[in-house]
């Protein structure tokens, strides 16, 4: 494992990303706090362009929980049949409205013990949402970051909960916010699993990884 970078060369890779893109989005479409909690739970195993794919016309005629109560589990299956583990997630999902009914006057919390109650929603989800739609500083750890944090030294750690504790030890909290999205998209579009483009990468200069390519 590569040894955790700096703060001074944290601060300036964090200052590169934010001057590149100030304003990092998040790539799974939502209307809502229900529609994004919805999308991003599909999302496991699964990509962004899929479950938009898939949502589009779902979300159309069920934003809220109780529109996806009535639309059933089988009509759901019908939208979301092109995504992986479809089955086990639209179960999850109709569950999932129903206790944002029961429990939170069918309201998305803003809670992350509150969210983990939920069926589908693991502490990846959670964090997704609070910092995509409550604007807390949650780090979700994904694949992208685990690779990005551990090769770079931006965010090394053995688990993705290591991951994330390293992000909220060692970023500067001015860049805490953005730095979940900032971090995805380096992965899934600069440094790449197999053959990472070290060649455009904006931060390369800083980068510990030892395999750099050319």
């Amino acid at each position: 494992m590569v040894p955790q970078l700096p703060y001074a060369t944290l601060k300036q890779i964090f200052a590169r990303f934010a001057e590149i893109e100030p304003e990092p989005k998040g790539e799974l479409e939502h209307v809502n706090a229900f529609t994004l909690l919805v999308a991003v739970a599909l999302s496991a195993q699964a990509t962004d362009v899929g479950v938009n794919k898939a949502t589009r016309k779902l979300f159309q005629i069920a934003d809220t929980p109780q529109k996806m109560l009535d639309l059933g589990e089988e009509a759901l299956i019908d939208h979301i049949k092109t995504i992986g583990l479809y089955r086990n997630k639209a179960k999850n999902v109709i569950k999932l409205s129903r206790l944002l009914i029961d429990n939170f006057g069918g309201e998305v919390p803003s809670s992350r013990a509150a969210l983990v109650t939920l069926p589908g929603v693991g502490r990846k989800t959670a964090n997704v949402v609070l910092s995509m739609w409550f604007h807390h500083p949650a780090q979700a750890v994904d694949t992208h970051i685990f690779r990005v944090g551990n090769r770079t030294g931006i965010c090394p750690g053995k688990d993705e909960t290591a991951v994330e504790r390293a992000i909220e030890d060692h970023v500067p909290v001015e860049y805490q916010h953005h730095a979940h999205h900032w971090l995805i998209l380096h992965g899934r579009y600069i440094c790449v699993a197999r053959k990472p483009k070290c060649s455009i990468c904006p931060i390369a200069e800083w980068c510990l990884y030892p395999e750099k390519t050319a």
